[in-house]
């Protein structure tokens, strides 16, 4: 006996942050009326400790799908740029005038984009948990998907259904279960470098009040912090793999000491009160879809195709604006008076969506590995780049404006990010010759540590230094570019 099937126009495979706004804007962004069928395996409010912090592209984005009513009545913070800490000094990194951005907590913005995208004309979202992806016998082109509905029927597996569309897409998050499937031959790997190790903190001051805090911290993974709501802070580290044996032996003795004074205690507290969470940080280059490798009649879209590290909050901005530029050119497809099963119209748009978003997504996601390297600084010359960075930071004007226009996706440029990453390469090579350092065993008359200049005897190992530097700083940047940016 077959399967209960249904029809739809369009079925997406995951209700979270890139599946909920692709099925709105693509709703209200045709002038067809379109059933979209939007299937999630649970339908209640998602727990996690990533995905709280939207940039300012990423709320304006929400804005053009009309979907900016999500951010109200959640909690939501606004955030107004970043603060960086390193061994007590701070430099304040704002926002360009005029912008902002938000966090929150994770499940509550979900719901409320669930909520925004049942109203939309023609979504159903349904709680079933996908399967398999349906291929048509003798072209192989998928056709829909197999999903089981576990509140139907009397039996514990559920009872299986099949959803049918013209066309499928998988919004299925980083651990996606049918990536490869779609992807083929040409499927990238995830690579695993960090973990995010997660608390809440209560009634905690940062350095500025709706900043995220970036704590660097000599010999560890950076540490983030920002507001969730108006009492709790979220604290994330990051924390290199193999991870220590004892999680909440190594944030103590590690990790608190380096945090600034009035956040030392808040973190103490919710280590002996909360459950230690942590969620893995992966990379995930983006690949052409809709060539000869790929699955005909299905897209991935949002962390199923493309992820980047969450140091910098920029995974919520790119799938919004993936959404955003997707719909619309699928918009057109339908308003022309074509079909979204025609696939060689779907991969004509596929290309050229590829094309579009290579001003914002490779700016963000290579940024965000890249000061992920330099903050968990895993050896001498990139922690000589860390330093370099930080110093480049408190310079101030464009050092600032330029870098936090790159990070909150208000003024995206490759060229802007490969400038910005190789002047502080040349910027921490000049400092490792004329800004005074600790010299080690030696103390003043008062028993203070003695910084000074180094000498022109030093100049052989320091140049040997300055290449180290450079080298590092290329090895960093550069394959991630090839990465983000090869045809």
């Amino acid at each position: 006996m077959s399967p209960p099937s249904f029809n739809y126009d369009v079925v997406i495979v995951g209700a979270g942050i890139a599946g909920c706004s692709f099925a709105h804007a693509l709703a209200t962004r045709s002038e067809k009326p379109l059933k979209i069928c939007l299937l999630e395996r649970s339908l209640a409010e998602p727990d996690r400790i990533v995905g709280e912090l939207l940039q300012p592209r990423g709320v304006d984005a929400l804005k053009s799908m009309g979907m900016e009513e999500c951010l109200e009545g959640i909690d939501a913070v606004p955030a107004h740029g970043y603060c960086v800490v390193n061994e007590g000094r701070n430099v304040h990194i704002p926002y360009p005038e005029g912008y902002q951005g938000r966090s929150f907590h994770h499940g509550k913005f979900i719901m409320a984009l669930r909520k925004k995208a049942r109203v939309a004309p023609g979504v159903d979202v349904l709680e079933r948990t996908a399967t398999k992806l349906i291929e048509c016998p003798y072209t192989g082109k998928v056709t829909g998907v197999r999903a089981v509905n576990k509140t139907g029927g009397n039996s514990e597996e559920g009872v299986e259904e099949a959803f049918y569309g013209d066309l499928t897409v998988v919004a299925d998050g980083c651990f996606s279960n049918f990536r490869s499937k779609v992807m083929g031959e040409g499927a990238a790997k995830t690579e695993l470098a960090s973990h995010f190790v997660g608390l809440i903190l209560e009634n905690a001051r940062l350095p500025y009040d709706e900043h995220g805090t970036v704590v660097l911290i000599k010999g560890h993974g950076p540490v983030l912090l920002y507001r969730i709501s108006k009492t709790e802070t979220r604290m994330l580290v990051a924390v290199r793999i193999p991870l220590p044996p004892d999680l909440k032996e190594y944030i103590t003795h590690a990790v608190v000491p380096g945090l600034p004074s009035q956040l030392q205690l808040p973190a103490l507290q919710a280590l002996e009160k909360q459950r230690i969470r942590r969620m893995p940080n992966t990379f995930l280059p983006p690949v052409k879809q809709g060539t000869k490798h790929t699955k005909e009649g299905v897209v991935l879209i949002g962390d199923s195709w493309n992820i980047r590290h969450p140091l910098t909050g920029g995974g919520m901005t790119v799938a919004f604006a993936d959404a955003l530029v997707l719909s619309g050119l699928l918009g057109e497809v339908v308003n022309r008076g074509d079909d979204l099963s025609n696939w060689e119209a779907v991969s004509d748009v596929l290309h050229q969506w590829f094309w579009e978003r290579k001003g914002l997504a490779p700016t963000i996601n290579v940024l965000s590995v890249a000061l992920y390297e330099l903050f968990g600084a895993s050896n001498e010359s990139l922690d000589a780049l860390k330093i370099g960075c930080f110093k480049y930071f408190e310079r101030g004007g464009d050092c600032v404006a330029g870098p936090v226009g790159l990070l909150s996706g208000v003024s995206p440029s490759f060229f802007t990010l490969f400038r910005h990453f190789f002047t502080v390469a040349f910027y921490s090579i000049w400092i490792l010759f004329t800004h005074p350092r600790l010299v080690p065993g030696r103390a003043d008359a008062n028993g203070k540590p003695v910084y000074a200049v180094p000498g022109i005897d030093e100049y052989p190992t320091l140049f040997i230094m300055s290449i180290q530097t450079m080298w590092a700083a290329s090895l960093v940047f550069l394959p991630l570019m090839w990465t983000e940016c090869s045809w």
